[in-house]
């Protein structure tokens, strides 16, 4: 990760050092499985008491072996007893150890990105509700279409983001896993029993058969999550930034003291936070292909998938940490122009032709294909509220129709209209995807 959008608190996980302290966790875990079934009482403690992880002792070791988990193991074993060394790494392969803290690594990437992923969640609930009063017009095609509330505007984005987040917690709960199964996965040394209990020490599920590796749809799985999220992010995201142009301006990102919008304009507040993460977006997304392409690996196991991993998993888990954490204060800190918000309502009034169109389906004898030609043109034609019901009421074949109703359509009176469902709306969503404390 570069240092622009590094997370000390995710990067540190996949250090090279910690990579290798996770190996060691992984290897204790086993040998603590193993004590009085194949090896003898005490070799954990012993090992645990003797092993430093030294990651340049690895790498000048691995110049020789070409293989970094022999060297890990050399790097430990030199500096143990021979009667004790020889239970290192007993029994399992390379991809034992490496899946398996692979998905250490995981799971505690993944328990800090929810804790994110729950305060952006919990952003978004506060300021939709916030905002629930707030009419605002609503556009289909770039155009406006009808008024609607605000923060249902931003519930729906709540509502999305909730939908994945149900999807990576789950993963999160059910779908990290370890193996201990040994070469092409056929237990000739260990047994599922001695897995069962390394895994279970190490606070992972079991997989339930690994051909020497954890099956990599599981990883595809991960990212593919990932991917919705990105998607949900940048959605939002362009909302902000569609919101923030200058001939709506209806929403600003928060702008802090001494920020600068331009190196020759001072006058500009950009939507930098909204176009940042559009571009991380497409990076999140770009590791889909990488993931899916390492599933289908040759025969029981291969390594293609590892080098693509090792770059991958770092880089997605880190960037889905950033992009959180950067929307939630995004959102918490979005500028919103009610009072622009509700004037641009206000000043729009063809808005008013469905509701017309309806009120006089309702009203009058006539066919819906005769009534739609009268107030389409009357919209198109008239450049006023009032003008708009005075072509209609003048039509020949509404003479009849009385639209007193309509002479008083200020902001209440849209509220009312407009909002009436909005907290039945409300209600439901926050019944379906209800906010936790956690």
């Amino acid at each position: 990760m570069i240092n622009r959008y590094d997370c000390p608190e995710i990067s540190e996980i996949w250090s090279e050092k910690c990579k290798f302290q996770t190996y060691l966790e992984v290897e204790l875990a086993l040998t603590n499985a193993l004590e009085g079934k194949k090896i003898p009482e005490g070799v954990a403690k012993t090992v645990k008491e003797n092993s430093k992880v030294d990651p340049e002792r690895i790498k000048e070791i691995e110049k020789t072996t070409k293989h970094d988990v022999i060297a890990f193991c050399t790097s430990i074993t030199e500096n143990l007893p021979e009667d004790i060394s020889k239970y290192f790494h007993f029994g399992c392969t390379s991809s034992d150890i490496i899946d398996t803290a692979t998905n250490l690594q995981i799971k505690r990437s993944l328990k800090l990105i929810l804790s994110k992923y729950e305060e952006l969640l919990s952003s978004l609930a506060k300021r939709a509700q916030e905002t629930k009063g707030l009419v605002c017009m609503g556009r289909s095609h770039g155009m406006n279409a009808e008024p609607m509330s605000f923060g249902q505007k931003l519930l729906g984005h709540y509502a999305e983001l909730y939908r994945h987040y149900l999807d990576l917690k789950s993963f999160y709960e059910n779908d990290i896993t370890g193996q201990f199964s040994g070469a092409v996965g056929n237990y000739t040394i260990l047994d599922p029993e001695i897995e069962r209990d390394a895994v279970a020490e190490l606070g992972l599920a079991v997989e339930p058969l690994s051909t020497q590796v954890i099956p990599r749809d599981r990883i595809g799985k991960l990212i593919s999550i990932n991917a919705l999220v990105a998607s949900a992010i940048e959605r939002l995201s362009v909302e902000i930034r569609h919101l923030h142009h200058s001939d709506i301006g209806e929403v600003n990102e928060g702008f802090s003291k001494g920020q600068k919008g331009s190196s020759i304009m001072p006058h500009k507040k950009n939507p930098v936070s909204g176009e940042n993460l559009t571009g991380i977006a497409r990076v999140i997304r770009s590791h889909l292909s990488v993931a899916h392409e390492n599933i289908p690996l040759w025969h029981e196991r291969d390594i293609s998938h590892s080098s693509a991993e090792r770059m991958m998993l770092p880089d997605n888990l880190g960037l889905m940490y950033y992009a959180l954490k950067r929307m939630s204060s995004t959102v918490e800190n979005l500028v919103i122009h009610e009072n622009l918000v509700e004037a641009k309502v206000l000043e729009n009034f063809t808005y008013l032709s469905s509701y017309v169109l309806h009120l006089i389906i309702e009203k009058m004898d006539i066919s819906r294909e005769e009534i739609y030609p009268i107030v389409q043109q009357a919209a198109f034609e008239s450049e006023s509220a009032t003008q708009f019901i005075q072509k209609i009421s003048s039509h020949t074949k509404l003479k009849d129709l009385d639209l007193s109703v309509m002479n008083s359509f200020d902001a209440s009176t849209i509220k009312k209209l407009y909002l009436s469902q909005t907290d039945k709306v409300f209600d439901r969503v926050f019944e379906t995807y209800p906010l936790t404390d956690n």
